[in-house]
């Protein structure tokens, strides 16, 4: 992992089209900013692991019906 050290309105730049700035440090929370192309998803940890696992239930069941009919 590779670990950087940024002040408010520092940034970094990943791939030449996500960007990643550093809008506030309160206390123990930063909030950042995140300047992507559309297609490229961004999501809090937390809620990107929600949806894999609704995918995950969804394509278990999924295989559980293909399944029961043969």
């Amino acid at each position: 992992m590779l670990v950087l050290s940024r002040k408010k309105n520092e940034s970094i730049v990943i791939n030449d089209d996500i960007t990643i700035v550093v809008v506030e440090i309160r206390g123990d929370k930063v909030r950042l900013g995140v300047e992507a192309p559309k297609e490229v998803p961004v999501h809090r940890n937390e809620v990107y692991e929600a949806i894999r696992r609704n995918q995950q239930a969804g394509g278990s069941a999924q295989q559980a019906d293909a399944s029961a009919a043969e």
